[in-house]
């Protein structure tokens, strides 16, 4: 399948990331898909998609006639046996298993031409296709969050991913206004594999009493970086960067560099998983 034969894009996940999802293919003039297994989350990410529209409109981004056409091209479903389209974007947990099992019932009610995705950010593409009866039509196509506003995408090959389905996934990235790069399927790809210190070593920080979290934070910006780990973890979801942790972990042979932490598995359990809980490192009105 090349770029010019995709008409349809399925989005599987209505969580942060799928969302964005969602929003730059239909801004884009694909009509889109979105599934999920609990409505209310279905209804949350398309009044979710409304409100980034209308911040795009309030400066200047975004047209309202933009905002229209892009709504009209979104649907949604709470029924598998529909999710059928040329390429198909899975954003859900970082578990194998669980991603092994949809793509394995994504493969039979699909075309054989159809793409299927995954937006893993730590799992290896090999690995999840390895169940596969076409292994060579997956591939790992990795937004970064806020998935609407962030340039980059990695594009991740398997062993067995054929170029042209790599290729196509590069094109349309491009369509969607990011900045594709072909990465290695290594643990972690790129930015998952480098940045993944970024948030261990600020826990390892917090865990032995070196300084209060706040202090963590003001260091880390008054040097450079936007966010602090603490803030950026309640931004990408703690839960979500307590999953990759945990996958590279496992991934790199329990190496102690990756060690998940405690205070975050702490966070996980009490349902403090960020701005979308309301609570998370800091509190959300």
């Amino acid at each position: 399948m090349q770029l010019k034969d995709i008409k349809k894009i399925v989005v599987i996940g209505a969580g942060t990331m799928g969302q964005g999802i969602v929003q730059v293919s239909a801004m884009a003039g694909y009509d889109v898909l979105l599934y999920d297994l609990k409505e209310e989350a279905l209804s949350n990410a398309l009044s979710k998609i409304e409100s980034n529209l209308d911040k795009g409109i309030a400066r200047g981004k975004v047209s309202e006639a933009q905002k229209e056409e892009s709504q009209r091209r979104i649907s949604t479903s709470l029924d598998q046996s529909e999710l059928i389209g040329d390429i198909i974007i899975e954003a859900i947990l970082e578990r194998l298993d669980i991603k092994r099992a949809l793509f394995k019932n994504l493969e039979k009610i699909n075309s054989k031409e159809a793409i299927l995705a995954s937006n893993t950010s730590s799992i290896p593409i090999t690995r999840i296709a390895a169940e596969l009866d076409n292994p060579e039509r997956f591939v790992g196509m990795h937004f970064f969050n806020p998935a609407h506003i962030m340039k980059l995408v990695e594009v991740i090959s398997g062993v067995a991913t054929s170029n042209q389905v790599a290729e196509t996934i590069y094109d349309l990235a491009l369509k969607l206004g990011k900045q594709p790069v072909m990465a290695a399927d290594a643990p972690g790809f790129i930015v998952n594999r480098v940045a993944r210190h970024f948030y261990v070593e600020g826990l390892k920080v917090l865990e032995e009493n070196v300084a209060p979290l706040e202090s963590i934070d003001r260091l880390v910006e008054s040097s450079g970086f936007k966010m602090g780990p603490f803030r950026l973890m309640d931004l990408i979801g703690v839960d979500s960067n307590f999953l990759v942790t945990k996958s590279m972990f496992e991934t790199f042979h329990y190496d102690g560099k990756f060690r998940p932490s405690r205070i975050q598995e702490q966070k996980v359990d009490a349902g403090h998983t960020g701005r979308k809980s309301g609570k998370g490192f800091y509190k959300y009105d």
